[in-house]
């Protein structure tokens, strides 16, 4: 098998945005189910999201009847908010939005300045969202591994967005694989860690390195730990997409608040976002325009220890280095060294080129 799974597509576009090394990281507001069920909360939500600068505001598609058991067990993190006593369906059931909420959603979005994109949980929910346009389509970690899904989303050719929680490497290069072989290269990869919140040492922000490197596609990561740490060290490591949950009150009842950034931390992640993004700056090692300027003053200059008369030669004795840096460097003391001086030049003074005759110069031993 070649290195990576398919001709590398190092840049995505989704919707006005170009995704991908060299541009800026897409923040998305992941409001999932964090509205309840209520979509006056969801376009709070929305208008929060906006607010804090994310681009855009993501929600979850599905109907509890097509997704889950009716005696199907909450999983762990779901039961800390009623220690188990309801089943996941009652649970989904009461958080599910009714199918012309989305439509609803998206037009909100549009009139707020913020992209829509909601995750798909079976077919007729990603026919939903391919009819409204939506920008990309995000794949949940859970059904990655599910290949005949995955090229259902692919026929639709718009961008994909694979979370990869539960999986290993190798399920991930299977599902891009899967991907690709339907033609559709438009594909981000995000590291992420199916547990909310996600303790700091499961957070494997790494990954997104070993992402990058082993499939030759964007790739982002999307965060549930408490802080920013995570995220901010994803993007220095080359994250091109950051997701995290958004909440009005982490308080409120519900799977997924604990791990959510509430609007005021949220506003603060991207900022960190962009100016962690500034910071990295570009990988060649050069002076800014600011230590161009700050050398004159920093850096030292040759200057004189004593007097030195017209036509002395100069020895190292006479000589010294101090700021500012606007003189004759040190690196060229051997070409001060056994010049002789074409003027008086006094105490403590920078020495320059145009005072030296260095004719025959002949250096002083050891310099």
């Amino acid at each position: 098998m070649p290195d990576h799974p398919h001709e590398a597509t190092v840049e995505v576009r989704v919707g006005d945005r170009l995704v991908g090394p060299g541009h800026p990281c897409v923040v998305i507001a992941e409001i999932g189910v964090n509205h309840n069920g209520s979509l006056a909360t969801a376009r709070a939500l929305v208008a929060a999201a906006k607010s804090a600068g994310a681009d855009y505001a993501k929600f979850q598609t599905f109907r509890a009847d097509h997704l889950v058991t009716r005696g199907a067990a909450k999983a762990p993190y779901q039961r800390r908010q009623d220690g188990g006593t309801e089943t996941q369906y009652d649970m989904l059931k009461r958080l599910e939005l009714r199918r012309g909420d989305f439509a609803e959603l998206k037009r909100f979005c549009g009139e707020q300045g913020i992209g829509f994109l909601s995750t798909p949980y079976g077919e007729e929910d990603a026919a939903l969202l391919d009819e409204l346009g939506v920008d990309a389509i995000k794949v949940p970690s859970a059904l990655i591994v599910e290949p005949a899904f995955l090229r259902t989303l692919a026929a639709y050719g718009r961008p994909l967005i694979l979370s990869t929680g539960m999986a290993a490497l190798s399920d991930v290069r299977r599902a891009v694989e899967t991907v690709c072989e339907t033609g559709n290269t438009q594909i981000i990869v995000l590291q992420c860690t199916t547990d909310y919140p996600t303790a700091p040492e499961d957070a494997n922000v790494r990954v997104v390195r070993t992402l990058a490197e082993t499939l030759g596609v964007p790739v982002g990561f999307s965060d549930h730990t408490r802080s920013m740490a995570a995220a901010i060290a994803a993007v220095a490591l080359g994250a091109s997409v950051i997701e995290k949950h958004l909440t009005l009150d982490k308080r409120m009842e519900g799977p997924d608040h604990a791990a959510s950034a509430e609007p005021q931390e949220f506003s603060a992640l991207v900022g960190a976002v962009r100016e962690t993004e500034l910071a990295l700056g570009r990988p060649d090692k050069q002076p800014t325009a600011s230590e161009h300027t700050n050398a004159r003053s920093m850096r030292r200059s040759i200057v004189t220890s004593r007097s030195i008369s017209v036509g002395e030669t100069v020895q190292p004795d006479m000589i010294a280095f101090k700021r500012p840096g606007t003189g004759i460097p040190p690196r060229n003391l051997p070409e001060v060294v056994g010049a002789r001086a074409r003027v008086e030049i006094p105490a403590d003074a920078l020495i320059e080129w145009w005072m030296l005759d260095r004719t025959g110069n002949r250096r002083a031993p050891g310099v």
